[in-house]
């Protein structure tokens, strides 16, 4: 069964919700019984239901006695603390009031969202087609290599002779390598498409028969390169089905990055 440190409940319900103080005036307006009172202040059900969700769709976790239990929790501990603070005056606070101004926008900001993404759903038809841009941008096969990186092209010319002349590629990998990540492990990087390197890179790669090393230094926006390929299979990719949940979610933000372009483009912003 699930558990949380009520610590961890804290701040996702406080994140999920307005500012604690801002809440009391929505319980003249609840008919429904309070989950609980704290000093006659009643805690509305609306709240509760708003923050269980809140944890259940952002967050990923279940409905359960625990987490409904860790809640409660967490809204009593946030209304004692609230009615502190309104006690001892920081509502009235220039820093609390900025505070106010700013939940308010991004709360705004969120509901919009939310409301836009529900009326422009990503689409089987958008997904597949992402899908298939990224199956093709990716390539049909994934490579095991080695590689030296330095900071000259003389340098790395100076390597490619070395290995011509029998010098071990890993030796020289941790000796002269400027790589930290693969340096200490004989300049081998693991297996990988050749849509995950720049593309001088990948091109280099691309053109290797197994066993191989380059011939002449290959430059990156990092430096000089000197590369082997170790060794080279298809690729194997995901079904569409089990990369579904990320593709929806790559493309809601491709959604969001556009509606914010439109709306700026829109907007008058002087500076």
């Amino acid at each position: 069964m699930l558990k949380l440190k009520r610590s961890t409940v804290l701040v996702l319900a406080a994140a999920g919700l307005f500012a604690a103080s801002a809440g009391h005036a929505e319980d003249s307006n609840v008919l429904t019984k309070p989950v609980a009172t704290v000093n006659g202040v009643g805690i509305p059900q609306s709240r509760f239901d708003f923050v269980l969700k809140q944890n259940m769709m952002q967050h990923g976790l279940s409905d359960s006695p625990d987490l409904r239990k860790n809640i409660k929790e967490t809204l009593i501990n946030q209304e004692i603390i609230s009615q502190a603070a309104e006690k001892k005056g920081v509502d009235k606070s220039a820093d609390f009031k900025i505070m106010m101004d700013l939940s308010r926008d991004q709360n705004l900001v969120n509901v919009y969202l939310h409301d836009y993404l529900t009326a422009h759903p990503a689409t089987d038809a958008e997904l597949k087609q992402e899908y298939d841009q990224i199956k093709q941008h990716m390539g049909t096969k994934e490579y095991k290599i080695r590689h030296i990186l330095v900071k000259s092209q003389d340098e790395a010319k100076k390597i490619i002779s070395q290995l011509k002349h029998g010098a071990n590629f890993s030796k020289l990998a941790a000796e002269d390598s400027i790589d930290p990540g693969s340096k200490s492990n004989g300049g081998e990087i693991d297996w990988s498409p050749a849509s995950n390197f720049v593309p001088s890179f990948a091109e280099a790669v691309q053109k290797l028969k197994k066993g191989q090393t380059t011939s002449e230094p290959v430059q990156s926006p990092f430096g000089w390169h000197v590369i082997q390929l170790v060794d080279e299979r298809p690729l194997k990719i995901p079904s569409f089905d089990q990369v579904k949940p990320q593709l929806e979610q790559r493309l809601q933000q491709a959604k969001v990055r556009k509606l914010i372009a439109d709306l700026r483009a829109a907007a008058k912003v002087a500076e």
